[in-house]
């Protein structure tokens, strides 16, 4: 569907509202936490990088937001005993989610697939597709225990048209579009939780620049630019709106 980079949040937009964002520690998801601390909620901060998750914490706390959270956590080693952990520390703690951004990834290789590694793919695998699926059936309970909970899957262009040299990164993209289709499909006669994809697209971060070296990154939006579809999904105004695939920027010409 297409993009909301017009729309406007008014300031308590999230106002009361838990959401826990992985991959917080830069790029999109230190935006997103940010824009979603701004906007009243509660963030959680999980990330692999305890210095990077503190540094944004720092910021949302100077900026006058609600105090943060930080877990740590690397999907690289992670398992099903930490990801269930996780929930039952966030139960004590906060009794619910009000939402979910898994925005963590991993880009792998840009390589022929006749030449990719197979430890590699299984990495990308993990991060990208495996790890967010099983934390996901981990923190059901808690998105159920919301009223109104927003499940956000970030997604990638070569996740909903495979592109040459792409491997893994490409394969694991469809899968979360899948499982996406797939969870929001079992859950479409509650209206209480929606689950949607998001992709970013080409966006100023440091995974946009490993894909793209002799790009100009002054000829991409910024993080901060695209936020309006990422407060538009996680906030009120997108409520009963599910299983549907969102763009967070017009396509380049």
């Amino acid at each position: 569907m297409s993009c909301k980079i017009d729309y406007q949040a008014r300031p308590d937009l999230l106002a009361g509202r838990v959401i826990l964002i992985t991959g917080a520690g830069d790029g999109i998801g230190r935006e997103a936490a940010k824009a979603y601390a701004a906007h009243g909620a509660t963030v959680i901060l999980l990330g692999r990088t305890v210095a990077k998750l503190e540094a944004v914490y720092d910021e949302i706390e100077a900026a006058g937001g609600p105090q943060p959270a930080i877990f740590p956590l690397n999907f690289e080693g992670a398992t099903l005993k930490d990801f269930h952990d996780m929930a039952e520390t966030l139960d004590k703690e906060f009794g619910r989610l009000d939402g979910v951004l898994h925005n963590a990834g991993l880009l792998g290789r840009l390589t022929p697939f006749e030449q990719y590694d197979p430890a590699l793919w299984e990495q990308v695998m993990q991060v990208n597709a495996n790890g967010p699926i099983w934390m996901t059936q981990a923190l059901m309970p808690l998105l159920l225990s919301s009223d109104d909970a927003s499940l956000v899957f970030t997604s990638s262009s070569v996740g909903r048209k495979g592109r040459a040299y792409w491997g893994a990164y490409a394969v694991s993209k469809f899968a979360t579009e899948g499982f996406m289709q797939v969870l929001a499909d079992e859950f479409v006669n509650n209206p209480g939780i929606r689950i949607n994809s998001l992709n970013p697209g080409a966006t100023r971060t440091q995974m946009r620049k490993t894909a793209y070296p002799g790009e100009d990154p002054n000829s991409l939006r910024r993080p901060a630019d695209i936020m309006p579809t990422y407060l538009w999904l996680m906030g009120p105004d997108s409520r009963g709106v599910t299983g549907e695939q969102f763009d967070a920027q017009p396509p380049r010409a």
